[in-house]
């Protein structure tokens, strides 16, 4: 009876402690302060991953979004090509397919004007999408390229094309747009087919130019 009143005693003496309120405030300022640098490293984690994801693309064609040379660049590596006595890989053919896409909500008539084509690598080939504003307002549209399989996306280059600025229309304007394309010759060599898809959708900018629209159609004068 004595252990265990003795006991019990301890245990309410240990109760009634009195808390060192400072040391306790210390404490949560110290797992306050461990909080918020895990948020700003969080932050700053994500910040940084933003363009090193995007270098990592543009290296390994991950995101198979396409490459942009010029024409003269183009031109410069088909005579690399055939000085390093490579002209069998020339001789290659890739069939690219074209596809045309409205992202969702889209108010447009978008689409290819062929569907494949044939091409040797290392030459420039054209093409062209047509689009029409389907609304009864001007409106400014955009393209997104991408390019299956992605291990050829980073060899597939354009000189020209409709992707690189905005399009304008005018209510229910429509036209051809034109793109130029060449495929590296250092493509993979299991690679024979390619898909070239342009995503058309809204620019988020609809700043319109005081240009006249062009619509592509007859003025009927």
């Amino acid at each position: 009876m004595n252990e265990t009143g003795s006991t019990a005693s301890e245990a309410t003496a240990a109760d009634n402690t009195p808390v060192d309120k400072s040391e306790l405030a210390r404490k949560h300022y110290v797992v306050a302060g461990k909080m918020f640098l895990l948020a700003i490293a969080m932050f700053g984690f994500g910040y940084v991953m933003v363009p090193l994801y995007e270098v990592i693309c543009e290296v390994t064609g991950l995101n198979g979004k396409t490459g942009r040379i010029s024409a003269v660049e183009s031109e410069r590596r088909l005579e690399q090509t055939l000085a390093g006595n490579d002209a069998d890989a020339l001789q290659r053919e890739i069939i690219v397919e074209f596809v045309g896409i409205v992202s969702a909500g889209g108010n447009w008539e978008f689409r290819p004007n062929e569907r494949e084509m044939r091409v040797k690598l290392g030459q420039q080939y054209v093409t062209s999408y047509f689009a029409k504003n389907l609304s009864t307002q001007p409106v400014v549209g955009q393209a997104s390229p991408s390019v299956s399989p992605f291990a050829a996306a980073k060899y597939f280059n354009k000189t020209e094309c409709f992707c690189f600025t905005r399009q304008e229309f005018e209510a229910g304007g429509s036209r051809d747009m034109p793109v130029t394309f060449v495929i590296d010759p250092k493509v993979p060599v299991n690679v024979d087919r390619v898909t070239l898809s342009y995503t058309f959708f809204k620019s988020k900018d609809q700043q319109l130019s005081s240009v006249t629209f062009d619509s592509g159609e007859p003025s009927g004068s």
